[in-house]
Parts: structure tokens; sequence; C-alpha cells
């Protein structure tokens, strides 16, 4: 281990966890919550995956977050991809192996080879598509397919996305034998709507998991690299653990706190991440950040952030102040929910609050000074 970056911390045992679960409940997927930035990718393409692979099966990973406006057409670009590389392997040799052979001179001194192989013609129709590349990458793998559909929650969000949702749970539901499906979903009320709405296409058909944080574990890893850099000094376990909390138990910002803290030889905890949050570079981000949303979102932020109920007519008469406002609960409600599908803002049980909670505080301090 050489740097601050190298630290990983992997999680086989967790990962066997599922793949038994989900061969205990064929064609019932499971779906992971937790917030945004927790670990739930690394622990896919680290963990999950692997495991899989030792199975023999296939995994097959799509992040529907990047693909928002189309996210079925991205599971099926990913499940074409896996399955051009079963037909067509990269190498020279694997597609000289696959490719047909037309004719053969005497004693093979001659060779006539016939076109590499191509994909084969598939359904237009997104949906009819999905059945086609499940049922054919698993008869090319011989084996059961792992699909891991990042930030599922998007699929409702998609303006067909009630038949989109519909389509999917009928091809896990039909190839139940030939596929196996995780989720993963940062947004509880998205998930909520998709898995819990009564009439909803995948009601009750997922089980929802609460995605564990990374534990103590984690964090002896940073302070044990933290010594072997500063020899002379060490980090105290609880104070990184009552950091990490802070933070919303987010494993590479904690990484980068404690990785300034190791260039100013800082120690404690508290300090470092009140240095992190003034640094030029974290201030600058953050103004991007807000700059991407207009200043009415800016002023709707500021309010959630201090805890204040957005609709109340207090906040109302205060959002009046922004220039040109024109507040209404109507618009307040619709900034929310913009406010949601751009990652600001997450509804909880406990309410509606900011997805980053250093974030949260930068506004704070802002609104005080």
């Amino acid at each position: 281990m050489k740097t601050f970056d190298d630290i990983e911390l992997r999680r086989p045992v967790l990962a066997q966890a599922y793949l038994a679960l989900l061969a205990a409940q064929p064609g019932r997927p499971l779906a992971l919550f937790a917030p945004r930035r927790v670990g739930k990718t690394f622990f896919l393409d680290h963990d999950l995956a692997p495991g899989a692979r030792q199975a023999g099966m296939l995994p097959v990973y799509a992040d529907l977050w990047l693909h928002k406006s189309a996210p079925i057409e991205a599971l099926n670009h990913a499940l074409e991809e896996a399955l051009d590389d079963l037909q067509v392997p990269a190498s020279r040799a694997g597609k000289l192996a696959r490719t047909p052979v037309k004719k053969i001179g005497v004693l093979g001194a001659s060779v006539d080879l016939g076109d590499e192989p191509q994909r084969r013609a598939l359904p237009e129709s997104p949906a009819l598509r999905l059945d086609a590349l499940v049922t054919r990458l698993a008869a090319r793998h011989k084996g059961q397919i792992l699909l891991m559909l990042d930030e599922v929650q998007t699929l409702g969000e998609a303006a067909d996305g009630v038949p989109l949702v519909a389509s999917l749970r009928a091809v896990l539901h039909k190839r139940r034998g030939e596929v196996r499906a995780v989720f993963t979903g940062s947004s509880q009320e998205g998930l909520a709507r998709l898995m819990n709405t009564a009439g909803a296409p995948m009601y009750q058909f997922a089980q929802i998991i609460d995605f564990p944080f990374l534990d103590d574990e984690f964090l002896r890893l940073l302070a044990d690299h933290f010594s072997k850099v500063h020899p002379e000094k060490a980090l105290a376990l609880d104070d990184l653990h009552q950091g990490f909390s802070k933070i919303g138990f987010k494993p590479a910002l904690m990484r980068d706190v404690v990785k300034a803290m190791s260039a100013e030889g800082v120690t404690d905890v508290s300090q470092g991440l009140r240095n992190y949050m003034t640094s030029d570079h974290q201030v600058a981000v953050w103004q991007a950040l807000l700059s991407s949303v207009d200043t009415f979102d800016q002023g709707v932020l500021q309010v959630i952030a201090r805890g204040e109920p957005p609709m109340s007519q207090a906040t109302l008469q205060a959002l009046g102040a922004i220039p040109g406002s024109k507040p209404t609960i109507s618009k307040v409600r619709s900034s929310i929910e913009k406010l949601k599908r751009g990652g600001f803002l997450s509804k909880t049980i406990a309410g509606t609050h900011l997805d980053d909670p250093l974030l949260a505080e930068f506004l704070l301090q802002r609104t005080t000074g």
C-alpha cells in the first residue's frame, strides 16, 4: 500500500451472503438501498461481480443514473457488449477460432476463412430486445447472468417508466432460471415508489435491503497509513468515526479529508474537516455546483439546510426577497422535485434534506456569514 488512494476495503463475505439469498429465491431481485457515494458501485464491481464469476455466473453492470433519459437502452447496451465479448473475442486468435472455415487446401496448406462472426439481428423494441438479449447471453454463456442495475429508481423517473419497469419485471420473472438481478438505489422515496406502491409493476417484487456502511475497519486502514507517513503522529479512531458519520459515511470523501490532513500534518479530525470545507478547491467545487441551478433553487436549498419548512408562509415570504422570484407553494414544490432529480436533495422518513451534509453546512455558513 503506497498512498491513501490505494486504501480499499473488500467485502467478499457480504457478497456471498447476497448471492446465497439470490439463489434461495429465484426470480426475486435484491434492491440495496443506501445514500449516494457510500460505496455501492465499488461493492458491485469489486466484491459482487468477482463472487458471481467464481460461482460460474456472468455479471453485467449498467449505470442507469448516467442514462436517465433512456435507462432500458443503457441496460440493453450493456447486455449487447457482454454478448459481443462472448461471440467476438478481442484477440485475433479468438476471432479465428470463432470464424467458420469455408475451404481447406491440400494438407491444410491453404485456408479460406469465412466472415468474422457478427451479431444476429435483434428486435427493435427495447422491451423485446431486453428479453432476446438475456436469452441469447445466457445460452452463449451456458450459465446464469447476474444483472447489476445501479440507481434503479431512475427507471421509475423516465418518461415511459411504467411500461419499462413492467418489461423488466416480465423478463426477470420469465427468465428466472437464467438470470438473477441486484438493484441499487440512493433514493428511499424513489425505491419506495417503485417497489412498494400498490399497483406498480415492481410492487413487492424485489427484496429491499439496507446496504451497510463501511465500519471502523476502513478507518483503521486510514489511521494505520497515516501513522506510516507520520511515525510520530496518530489519528484517534473515535474522532475518525465521528468525522465519518458527519460526512455521511462516504469513503472516498473521508479518504480525501485524511489525505489533506496528512499533507498538513494535522491530527485533529474536526480541524481537518474544517480545513477541507474552507479550502479554495472545495469552495470552488460547491460554488460551481450551486451555479448549476438558478437563484430560486439556491434559496430553497438554503431553507432546507436550515431545517425550515419549505412551504410555510414564512418561507414563502423569505423567498420573496429573491429578485423576480414570485414564490408560490407550487413553485417551491417544483423546485424541490428538480433538486431531487439533480441529486441535491433526498427524501426519507425524517423528511427532505440535502444529500451532502457538508454542502448543507457550507450553505449554513454562507447564510450566517
